[in-house]
């Protein structure tokens, strides 16, 4: 039973318009396992999508707006009421593999990865601008062996708005059983990266997706040290065409 206050809040399990049972996982409840023939079979969909909010010009308290002695002069337009920001977030994914390797799979640097060779992580490509489709990670869940470790992170490039710009949400979605969404709704005016999730191998047959939602001020470097893969990284920028 879902309490009242669950409800009110959203915190809650529901079905989307496709009929496939979705999981939100919560501070509450943040992980789940992906079992059986879920776990073993194609690809694993990892897909992030966002729009932008408003810029802060446009929010404010409606009680301050209420008593506000300009309220009675003409509107704005609307290209001033409510402008709109450029965000450009990137999905990625930090690796560790069954034999120690360890990688990145991101736009920056044009990783893209492979789904038939290693790290078996496939990303579609790079939105620039928060289309409805967003982008679009596939991992191969018939080489699930070779994983140990899977974190699912978004990065903000450089002269773009921080994650205070955004609503963005991360799903994930298995051959079968439900798929899992966890929303990227916290305030982090600073930060410039997120890890999302979390994905490990236990060993006994599942794949253990794990909330994280940990904002940093830094990038990849930063949120490497905070999970010890060990990397060397660089400074790295896109060209027009990425």
């Amino acid at each position: 039973m879902v309490s009242v206050w669950e409800f009110l809040k959203g915190d809650r399990n529901t079905f989307d318009s496709g009929g496939q049972h979705k999981i939100t996982l919560t501070k509450s409840q943040p992980q789940h396992a992906i079992t059986g023939h879920a776990a073993t079979t194609g690809y694993l969909y990892v897909n992030l999508h966002w729009s932008t909010r408003t810029s802060d010009r446009s929010r404010g308290s409606a009680l301050r707006r209420l008593f506000d002695p300009r309220i009675l002069r003409p509107m704005e337009p609307d290209s001033y009421q409510s402008q709109q920001v450029n965000v450009d977030l990137d999905l990625a994914c930090m690796y560790e593999l069954a034999d120690g390797t360890r990688g990145v799979v991101q736009p920056l640097g044009k990783l893209f990865g492979d789904l038939q060779r290693p790290p078996y992580i496939k990303l579609s490509g790079d939105d620039v601008y928060g289309a409805p489709s967003g982008e679009t990670m596939y991992i191969n869940l018939e080489k699930k062996d070779q994983f140990k470790r899977l974190l699912i992170f978004v990065y903000i490039y450089d002269d773009t708005p921080a994650f205070d710009s955004t609503h963005a949400t991360l799903t994930i979605v298995p051959q079968s059983g439900p798929r899992l969404e966890i929303q990227l709704d916290e305030r982090a005016a600073t930060a410039r990266s997120c890890a999302v999730v979390l994905i490990e191998n236990t060993g006994d047959g599942q794949l253990t997706v794990r909330r994280e939602v940990r904002y940093v001020h830094g990038f990849q470097s930063d949120l490497d040290r905070l999970y010890g893969f060990g990397m060397q990284w660089q400074r790295g920028y896109k060209t027009p065409s990425e």
